[in-house]
């Protein structure tokens, strides 16, 4: 009985043993890739993922952004080296950023992206576009020879911080809403996609509608409308004593244009009169005058000779 129990004590022992080592590998195993993933989270964490949150950080300070999309082969072949510059930020003096813009519309629409990968440099606030070679070497040489200061900013109204970016960011994030919407609409409730078209289309006027009334209703609470009739009657008075007096005038006007040529045709009918009379003394009498005047004379010189 001792020695049956001493040797099911040893098989025991054994067996607890073999467990224990067993389990003792797992722990290990796991414990190995806990650290070899502590160890890769620990190599990309100097590359920051930039998120509408957090997005004012890279206002500050000198940044490289890159933006990209996880289905983009040359964002996947881009990913090692920015990794790399990520590990190298620190002896550069920079910061280094990604933006996922499947997870981020808003920022993909505030930095008006429409290729990928696209690449930012950031200097307290001017935001210059990276167009040179995606190469670890030429980014560095990018970094550190100072070439951003030969590329023009982006000028201030394009600039992620402005009114307007912000506003393209706002409809970035609606077109990606109305679109989760629609996928909705569409694989989860079966409803075609022209109905889905027109539930669009309805909601829209629906809000088209409320927001000119809000707006009518804005304005007449600032700008009340006041009774124009008041106004509208001292307008008419005003005209109308306008009229009499453009009238009154142009009669007026009228009377001294007509006395104006009556008196000159008076003093031209005058003229006239005086012209004939004096170019009457001037001109010799007509010869039945002269005839007449002569036989008068004849008799009375005969009567006179008669008489001697």
């Amino acid at each position: 009985m001792c020695s049956c129990s001493s040797s099911n004590m040893a098989g025991l022992r054994r067996a607890d043993m073999l467990k224990y080592s067993r389990s003792s590998c797992w722990i290990c195993a796991v414990f190995l890739m806990l650290a070899a993933r502590v160890v890769a989270q620990t190599d990309a964490s100097n590359v920051l993922t930039v998120a509408d949150a957090n997005w004012t950080l890279i206002l500050h300070g000198e940044w490289m952004i890159k933006f990209y999309a996880p289905w983009c082969p040359a964002c996947q072949h881009l990913q090692t080296d920015w990794e790399s510059l990520g590990r190298q930020s620190e002896s550069l003096g920079i910061s280094v950023g990604r933006v996922d813009v499947t997870q981020q519309p808003g920022l993909s629409g505030r930095f008006l992206v429409t290729t990928l990968p696209t690449i930012f440099h950031a200097k307290d606030g001017n935001f210059r576009k990276y167009v040179s070679s995606r190469t670890i070497e030429d980014i560095e040489a990018y970094v550190v020879q100072k070439k951003w200061e030969m590329v023009e900013p982006v000028p201030g109204w394009k600039s992620p911080s402005s009114l307007l970016m912000s506003g393209m960011a706002n409809l970035f994030r609606l077109s990606v809403w109305i679109r989760q919407i629609h996928t909705y609409l569409t694989n989860t409730l079966g409803i075609p996609s022209w109905g889905s078209y027109v539930i669009f289309a309805i909601i829209t006027l629906f809000m088209g509608l409320m927001l000119g009334l809000m707006l009518v209703l804005i304005a007449d609470c600032i700008w009340p409308s006041r009774p124009k009739h008041r106004e509208k009657t001292v307008t008419e008075e005003e005209e109308e004593v306008e009229d009499i007096l453009t009238e009154e005038k142009r009669t007026s006007d009228l009377d001294n244009e007509s006395e104006r040529v009556s008196g000159d045709e008076s003093t031209d009918e005058e003229g006239v009169m005086s012209d004939g009379a004096t170019a009457g003394s001037d001109q010799p009498p007509p010869e039945g005058a002269a005839e007449s005047s002569v036989r008068k004379r004849k008799p009375l010189e005969q009567n006179t000779t008669e008489g001697t």
